[in-house]
């Protein structure tokens, strides 16, 4: 650090970073100037002690220290966010050979660099790649693995613009796509034929959080071969690490939970050793990159991702609980309960529930959307929006037209609620308020 009151446009070089005199040391340069320099002190952490101690740590303190080493960049505890297209290279022979770390923006950069390793860390995977969206981490992995002439098993309950990219780009593509029933467990290999090349699971499953028994689908899917796939943004890594159950590759909307503020938009997608090669050829090739900014803004939200997950999951069951108690409630459709049918699954393998669910309001066919949208209408706390794993409520009319084996309940919609980081007894009253005006439809 150097301390002085005017600009020194002839002074010499009198410290390095992190290193130069002892701390006090006053010198002197052109214009008749004093300096006082300081040295950066010896406080840092032995990096390996650090790396050791953390593979034992919980997850909180795991989320607080990975995807940088502040001694990288001058101490800091955050990375910079690079803003970068083109780099630089010192000479031809470089250039030619593309030798050094980075090459260009599209490529990485220190800033998204952070976040892929933060993300590996908690996957456990031997490569991230960063896209512009949850879809995104859908589609770019589909194109990655995915050849014209190729057959698809996809989980009937998956989310609805991954049905929609299967149906009208996939199939255009020549690439035939097939829906399987979520709970049909190691009964998928009786579907396998012999150009099947994926198979695509999503636990819980979207809107009506069906159950998969993910180790079971993914051993019958590597007898043929198959590359499986699995979007896991419900749960997060701290609460289901794909890769440890058979899958090869975890997808997640990082849009949600990681970002945690409604305000980013981004995906991720992490591959273990055998396919992350292909995954990182694809990227390259569809010209797919991650937003500096908003790379930092994910990062930043990981440091806080299990706190806020832990106060979405008790009050998401608390209000689970006090739904199943209603008589104007049908079902609660909620893994993490007793009375769910995936529930042995779920308390077998995930670690913990976030704070997303859904139940079936009470209603006959002919009333069914006048008391939907009568009960959403009457919320307050509650927005009516799409996405989920902010701080805020969620409440949204879910829509399972598109589904072929696992449709509609008879008995009422589906009302999808996003649990926030709001009082739990605000929003039961505000809930209560919603009931009220469904009973008078």
């Amino acid at each position: 650090m150097i301390k002085t009151q005017a600009p020194l446009p002839n002074a010499r070089i009198l410290t390095r970073r992190f290193g130069g005199p002892k701390a006090g040391l006053t010198g002197h340069c052109s214009g008749g100037k004093t300096l006082r320099l300081y040295r950066q002190p010896k406080a840092f952490p032995d990096m390996k002690k650090k790396e050791t101690l953390l593979n034992g740590a919980g997850a909180n303190t795991r989320l607080a220290h990975l995807g940088h080493d502040p001694l990288g960049y001058h101490g800091f505890v955050n990375p910079p966010v690079v803003h970068a297209s083109t780099v630089l290279f010192p000479n031809s022979a470089t250039m030619e050979k593309r030798s050094q770390k980075y090459t260009y923006g599209t490529r990485g950069t220190p800033t998204t660099d952070a976040l892929c390793e933060a993300l590996d860390e908690l996957e456990g995977s031997a490569g991230t790649i960063l896209v512009p969206s949850g879809l995104a981490a859908i589609s770019v992995p589909f194109l990655a693995y995915l050849s014209a002439g190729d057959h698809a098993l996809i989980v009937d309950s998956v989310y609805t613009p991954c049905r929609n990219f299967c149906n009208m780009m996939l199939t255009r593509l020549g690439v035939e796509i097939e829906y399987y029933d979520p709970e049909i467990g190691a009964g998928i290999e009786a579907l396998i034929k012999p150009n099947t090349r994926l198979v695509h699971t999503e636990a819980p499953g979207s809107n009506t959080f069906e159950m998969q028994d993910i180790r079971a689908i993914a051993d019958a899917a590597h007898k043929h071969h198959c590359v499986v796939t699995m979007d896991n943004t419900w749960a997060t890594p701290l609460f289901f690490r794909p890769l440890d159950f058979g899958v090869d590759v975890s997808i997640h909307a990082t849009t949600k939970y990681p970002s945690g503020h409604s305000d980013i938009i981004m995906g991720s997608v992490s591959a273990n050793a055998k396919h992350w090669p292909k995954l990182e050829e694809a990227r390259i090739t569809l010209g797919i990159c991650g937003a500096p900014d908003d790379s930092y803004m994910i990062l930043r939200g990981l440091r806080t991702m299990g706190i806020r997950l832990e106060h979405h999951q008790k009050s998401a069951l608390d209000i689970a609980r006090w739904l199943e108690t209603r008589d104007d409630v049908f079902r609660v459709l909620h893994p993490a309960l007793p009375s769910f049918p995936g529930h042995d699954i779920w308390k077998r393998d995930f670690k913990g529930a976030s704070g997303v669910f859904s139940f079936v309001l009470k209603a006959e066919t002919d009333k069914a959307k006048a008391k939907a949208h009568a009960f959403l209408d009457a919320l307050s706390f509650f927005g009516l929006g799409y996405s989920w794993g902010g701080y805020e409520s969620l409440a949204v009319a879910v829509n399972l037209s598109d589904r072929t084996i696992r449709t509609a309940p008879p008995e009422g919609p589906v009302i999808r609620l996003q649990i926030g980081l709001e009082d739990v007894a605000d929003l039961k009253k505000d809930l209560e308020a919603g009931f009220a005006a469904a009973a008078a439809v």
